[in-house]
């Protein structure tokens, strides 16, 4: 591997959005397996939390690096940027379900739970670490994998209480996360094989362009729908 890479401000840029992203979107896995442990006895929590954040850490490896693979693929980074637009609206929307999780009795069951729930909601972190990676050199994008999931790890097992009450007590984090998967949704869907040549005939470099729209869909309709949300629960 060329270690001149490290010196190149987009390695360290796509870090930090790897980092960025798995602060903002670890909080519904750390829920989910806070939720899913609460009724083992304390000395079973410990390792009900431990082997299923293993477990599940593997999984998103596997699955994340599949997704690189895949993302080279025409119209695979157009489906990929739509999704990440979706999520990162229900993020600002607030509109998880994790609350309803039944807490499980049996550490085998509770670590089951974890890891089938953790695949569900890994869609977010997948995509999002996926394409925050791209955004760095080509010959450093496993690497950028490899630490930016590593972080995951103490985050989801240790990080959960702290960073839900951040997110609280700060509520413009989360609004500068779902930004942040804006801006990763444009640049992937106008990077896509099939229509990048395109784009570029007919606008040129429009990528920062692409970013920004991504940037504003998510603000403006996340935005939109979690101000509607608040009103029915008003009621």
């Amino acid at each position: 591997m060329d270690f001149s890479a490290f010196s190149d401000a987009s390695f360290w840029a796509a870090l930090l959005s790897i980092i960025v992203a798995n602060i903002l979107l670890s909080g519904d896995n750390a829920v989910v397996i806070a939720l899913a442990s609460r009724n083992l006895p304390p000395h079973q929590q410990k390792k009900a939390i431990f082997w299923g954040s293993a477990a599940a850490i593997i999984l998103r490896v596997v699955l994340t690096i599949t997704a690189v693979a895949l993302l080279t693929l025409p119209y695979l980074k157009i489906i990929g940027g739509l999704l990440l637009l979706y999520i990162g609206i229900q993020l600002l929307s607030d509109s998880g379900g994790e609350e309803d999780m039944k807490g499980e009795s049996s550490i085998w069951a509770a670590i089951r739970t974890i890891l089938i729930a953790d695949l569900v909601m890994s869609l977010d972190n997948v995509l999002a670490v996926a394409a925050a990676a791209q955004k760095g050199p080509q010959e450093t994008q496993l690497l950028l994998l490899i630490i930016g999931l590593g972080m995951s790890i103490p985050l989801i097992i240790f990080g959960s209480a702290m960073l839900l009450k951040v997110m609280e007590r700060f509520p413009i984090i989360i609004t500068l996360g779902a930004g942040l998967l804006g801006l990763l949704a444009g640049g992937m869907l106008v990077d896509d094989p099939a229509i990048k040549e395109s784009i570029q005939e007919a606008l040129g470099d429009a990528k920062l362009a692409f970013e920004v729209i991504g940037i504003a869909i998510v603000i403006l309709v996340g935005t939109y729908f979690k101000k509607k949300n608040a009103g029915k629960h008003a009621q």
